[in-house]
């Protein structure tokens, strides 16, 4: 009887273990180097859940939008059609493919909520799972839209989100959305559009601000940043955002057995724990962070 007891026990002691940690993945910025290789290789490493295509950063106010694939295509041209099947490819692989809006360079802004509607209609039709006779990068249907504002106006992203959003109900698929914040709260540019709690995937920035990122051996402020985006910001899924070697950032580089011995044992029990961004690929290439660090994420 008293074995019976424990092997009945056992599963329940194991599942509370067990329970107490949540699996996550690894999200990567693309784009924005041409020696970074293709979409399709970096689908193909296995180690990314989402990829964000960095940028389309210009556009609001009445401008004609751009988008800057670096060395890749040249938009102009209608050379970055190629990536549509290689976005497909990912797709197929159970990859979420989102588009980044913005970036540290570019001419962006939302001069209201009437620019916020047109914008958002551009990106369903040339990006989403609308209709339009020049689509960038052709006939594949991203997943949804990644908001990485870092400059222009702080206004009418909440308005932004909520039309992309909308779309979910007029399109085959839902409509996600990203955004990468800095690690300070409330995050200038994104602040109020994190309050409608319409985002799915929030990967923010826990480097270039040392008040909330780590240093020196220091976790304790990265720790307690995240655990306060945790607990008072309303998101789907909330990614701790690091550069993956040193000279991705200007500060808040994490050594890999740092982050896998002392920062993702804590981070991962909240419920909101989805993994870990990196910037970026092609610095991801350079040093392999993302091999060392995907058996603890």
């Amino acid at each position: 009887m008293v074995k019976t007891k424990i092997s009945l026990l056992l599963p329940l002691l194991f599942f509370t273990l067990v329970g107490t940690s949540h699996a996550g993945g690894i999200a990567i910025y693309w784009g924005q180097n041409g020696n970074e290789g293709t979409l399709s290789e970096a689908c193909d490493t296995g180690r990314y859940t989402h990829v964000n295509i960095a940028f389309l950063n210009k556009f609001g106010n009445g401008q004609t939008p751009e988008m800057n694939l670096a060395g890749h295509c040249n938009p102009a041209t209608n050379s970055c059609t190629k990536f549509s099947a290689q976005i497909k490819y990912c797709q197929s692989k159970n990859i979420k493919v989102l588009l980044s809006i913005g970036g540290g360079i570019g001419t962006y802004t939302l001069a209201s909520v009437e620019d916020a509607g047109t914008v958002s209609t551009f990106l369903w039709n040339t990006f989403l799972g609308g209709h339009s006779s020049t689509r960038p990068l052709g006939d594949a249907e991203l997943d949804g839209i990644d908001f990485d504002i870092e400059q222009g106006s702080t206004q009418n992203y909440d308005h932004l989100a909520r039309f992309l959003k909308a779309y979910s109900k007029k399109g085959k698929k839902r409509v996600y959305l990203g955004a990468a914040p800095q690690c300070p709260i409330p995050d200038r540019f994104l602040g109020t559009a994190l309050d409608t709690g319409l985002f799915d995937f929030v990967w923010v920035q826990f480097y270039n601000n040392p008040p909330c990122q780590y240093a020196d051996g220091n976790v304790t402020n990265l720790l307690n940043s995240w655990k306060r985006w945790t607990s008072t910001v309303p998101a789907g899924k909330i990614f701790l955002g690091l550069p993956a070697p040193p000279a991705a950032a200007g500060s808040g580089f994490v050594p890999a057995d740092v982050l896998t011995s002392k920062i993702l044992p804590v981070i991962k029990k909240s419920r909101k724990y989805g993994g870990v961004m990196l910037w970026s690929r092609f610095f991801d290439v350079q040093n392999g962070y993302s091999t060392s660090i995907i058996g603890s994420v």
